[in-house]
């Protein structure tokens, strides 16, 4: 089997609660998303989707995506796509960094070898463990008021695990979090993530002014470094996300006592075959994941429901949905939640069928 044409559509994704916001005054209203089409001679044909969280979350953007393609797809032709791990080499000799570029490419693979194999794509990378699992709910960056009302509303949809966008000015992020924390029940779950948002002193005084509650910490600062400082002056479960890029950074978050937890984005490791590795290293080493991507629609979540449900559920402190978030839906057959929880597609591969109505015309063709 041979690679014979890739091809990427553009697809907008407004919201439903019209903005997301999170630290420093970042937000998004429409999220442009890249869906990727792997085409073989066999007449087989995978989907992957990339959907970068704004230019300013991550070292990745949108149109970084397609023009990536352009770049490297001309190098994938001819290979096997269900050869995954010589196609990530050959990926990154042909283009070094950039993961976030590689990421859609080997998801539709993924999906190819599925499909080829007459099985889910999470029965190929783990297996299915149970019905389904945990999702959680981001509370996006509003007044502490706004934000504590907003978990009834998610709570009334099956939420459990609340994700609590803080990482502003310290004084109103300690409001904020006191406000949601006194909206939960028994058995609801609290994190307090703020994307970088902190300066080491910030982060201190916002853990001691929250100390007497049950909350996690996420990702407080920019670097490692300065995540390590606060996680050593504080007692509250830490968690880190956007540090944890590779197998030698969880290596050395392990050895230091940096987290009981990593949140594990597809797009930021470079698509599944990296992910997965990961995923598995942190089942060895007993470290609770939040697995999900950076954003996306219907084939992002229908690819962060594989990895989710193949993963123990003792160490899969939660997952998410994104296609519930956006008023776009573009493909039939993905994942939908059912009272706060989610369940990966019984059919091959991805189980997803694209709607190429909504796709259009494809804005880069490789052939």
């Amino acid at each position: 089997m041979k690679i014979i044409r890739l091809l990427a559509y553009r697809v907008e994704l407004p919201l439903h609660e019209t903005t997301y916001k999170w630290s420093g005054g970042k937000s998004v209203t429409v999220f442009d998303s890249t869906i990727i089409r792997v085409e073989t001679d066999s007449g087989l044909v995978g989907h992957g989707e990339c959907c970068p969280l704004g230019p300013f979350y991550l070292p990745a953007y949108a149109e970084g995506v397609r023009a990536g393609l352009s770049e490297l797809g001309p190098h994938l032709l001819g290979s096997d796509p269900r050869q995954l791990g010589k196609l990530n080499r050959l990926m990154d000799a042909a283009l070094k960094g950039h993961p976030y570029v590689k990421s859609a490419i080997d998801v539709a693979c993924w999906d190819i070898l599925g499909q080829q194999a007459g099985l889910p794509l999470c029965e190929l990378i783990g297996g299915r463990y149970g019905e389904n699992f945990p999702l959680y709910r981001a509370i996006s960056q509003e007044s502490p008021d706004d934000m504590a009302r907003r978990v009834a509303g998610y709570r009334a949809e099956g939420y459990t695990r609340f994700q609590l966008k803080v990482g502003g000015n310290p004084d109103t992020d300690i409001e904020r979090i006191h406000a949601v924390s006194a909206k939960l029940q028994r058995g609801d779950v609290l994190v307090a993530d703020a994307n970088t948002g902190w300066l080491p002193h910030q982060a201190r005084r916002v853990t001691r002014a929250v100390r007497n509650i049950d909350v996690y910490i996420e990702q407080p600062c920019l670097t490692y470094e300065e995540c390590l400082t606060v996680r050593r002056g504080t007692d509250h479960p830490f968690i880190l996300d956007e540090n944890i890029d590779g197998l030698d950074v969880l290596l050395r978050a392990y050895s230091d006592g940096a987290m009981d937890g990593v949140n594990l984005k597809i797009s930021k490791l470079g698509g599944l075959t990296r992910t997965v590795q990961v995923r598995d290293l942190c089942i060895r080493l007993g470290i609770a994941m939040t697995l999900e991507d950076s954003w996306g629609g219907d084939i992002a979540t229908a690819a962060i429901a594989h990895l989710a449900h193949s993963t123990p559920p003792e160490l899969l402190f939660t997952s998410t949905d994104f296609n519930s978030y956006v008023t776009v839906s573009t493909a039939d057959g993905a994942p939908q939640r059912v009272n706060g929880r989610l369940a990966a597609s019984h059919e091959t591969g991805l189980g997803v069928r694209p709607r190429m109505d909504v796709l259009g015309k494809p804005v880069v063709v490789v052939e």
